[in-house]
């Protein structure tokens, strides 16, 4: 009950002394808002990029040729593992039922395209895909249309283009669909153009890339081995590792891989993306501790000045309390939960604030989720109990060291 009197006590002199206490408190709120505003901010980002992972690539993992290399200690050279083979990446295809998944290759990367008088550089990618390639590579086609079972089964001559290589054959304001280009001595017609998606340093892959059925890329190879790659996308990110052992398991049984040996391929999972935004999420979380620390700082420097004029302030009363038999302890105890409960409740503002900014900034750049990260708000709020304790430690303790008899002469 001592503890119950002590808390009203506290809201009694909050409140005597509103406009002190709301200054002190808000100062808190905006240390508590930096630290919650910005973790909610990388919180949200990271919830919108989770969402939508299998479309930027982070949910997909590849299965390709595994990469050789000679090992001569003791004389001993390991053995080469053969290339994927068409039919076994087919087989693969057809068994495979965890997820979606598309079948790849590239043939070249210096073909040249050609459309009357018009041809591109010896720089084009030619790739050879599925119908399925470019919804899991999330690429997006401006004009025209991507190809469908149909045209992959029937091996048509079609193809898609990359933004750079309809700048090179044709004009500003023509359309390249149902158009004509050559390469390699055979006629394509022009389906679709992909949205140009530029890239760093010059990297601009899908730009300058030339798209055509597997079957057809195969027939432009002739009796070259390709290197194929089966790509495969799980919605669910839970269950990339199963989706990864089932892949395994059913690739070194159509690899005829013997029980306990090396495999034969490789699976890679694409987690550049994850990786980076981890990065740059553990920057922001040190940016963001640091500057809420150093509001905080402040905050709790006026919060012990506020505290000691209060104890100042309030000598004869504390001379009253100990003449009517509150112990030292109790003296303590008052001031210090006066001071918690500023901390309290600056610390459940700046919660308030930190959540509502976060979100803010978060969905300014288009992450289309409101998030609230429980364990940064509990952290905010233990963090302000800690601040409350140690500034109001000092002065609670020097106003239970007041002689009451000089207290009560205090005028």
């Amino acid at each position: 009950m001592i503890v119950v009197e002590n808390v009203r006590e506290g809201i009694r002199s909050i409140r005597a002394n509103m406009l002190r206490s709301v200054l002190t408190a808000i100062i808190i709120a905006f240390g508590i808002m930096a630290l919650v505003g910005m973790l909610t901010a990388i919180d949200g980002l990271k919830a919108s990029i989770n969402s939508s992972f299998s479309s930027l690539g982070a949910n997909t993992f590849d299965v390709r040729n595994k990469e050789n290399s000679r090992d001569r200690r003791g004389g001993v050279q390991e053995r080469l593992a053969p290339p994927l083979e068409l039919k076994e990446v087919e087989t693969f295809k057809e068994k495979f039922n965890v997820g979606r998944l598309t079948l790849h290759t590239r043939v070249t990367s210096i073909a040249e395209l050609k459309r009357q008088s018009e041809k591109t550089n010896p720089n084009v990618t030619l790739r050879g895909i599925d119908e399925e390639y470019m919804l899991i590579k999330d690429y997006t086609i401006e004009e025209g249309r991507n190809f469908t079972a149909l045209d992959i089964r029937y091996n048509s001559n079609l193809c898609i283009i990359g933004s750079e290589v309809k700048k090179a054959l044709f004009k500003e304001n023509e359309s390249p669909i149902n158009e004509l280009i050559s390469f390699y001595g055979t006629q394509y017609k022009v389906i679709g153009v992909l949205e140009e998606k530029g890239g760093f340093g010059g990297n601009t892959y899908a730009d300058r890339t030339v798209f055509v059925s597997l079957d057809n890329a195969v027939r432009i190879a002739a009796d070259r081995q390709l290197n194929y790659t089966i790509t495969v996308a799980i919605e669910d990110p839970s269950k990339m590792q199963y989706a990864i052992g089932e892949a395994t398991g059913l690739m070194r049984k159509v690899r005829k891989d013997p029980p306990g040996s090396d495999l034969s391929f490789e699976i890679s999972r694409n987690k550049t993306l994850e990786e980076e935004l981890e990065e740059i999420g553990g920057y922001m979380r040190i940016g963001g501790f640091v500057i809420g620390a150093i509001t905080l700082l402040g905050a709790s420097v006026a919060l012990m000045n506020i505290m000691l004029v209060s104890v100042t302030e309030r000598t004869r009363e504390i001379g009253v309390r100990k003449a009517t038999g509150a112990t030292p302890k109790r003296i303590r105890q008052q001031f210090l939960i006066e001071a918690i409960l500023i901390c309290i409740l600056g610390g459940l503002g700046g919660v308030i604030l930190g959540l509502i900014v976060g979100n803010l900034v978060a969905n300014l750049i288009d992450a289309g989720v409101f998030v609230t990260p429980w364990e940064w708000v509990s952290i905010g709020l233990v963090v302000c109990f800690v601040v409350g304790m140690i500034s109001g430690y000092y002065p609670a303790y020097k106003a239970s060291r007041l002689d009451p008899i000089e207290s009560l002469r205090y005028e």
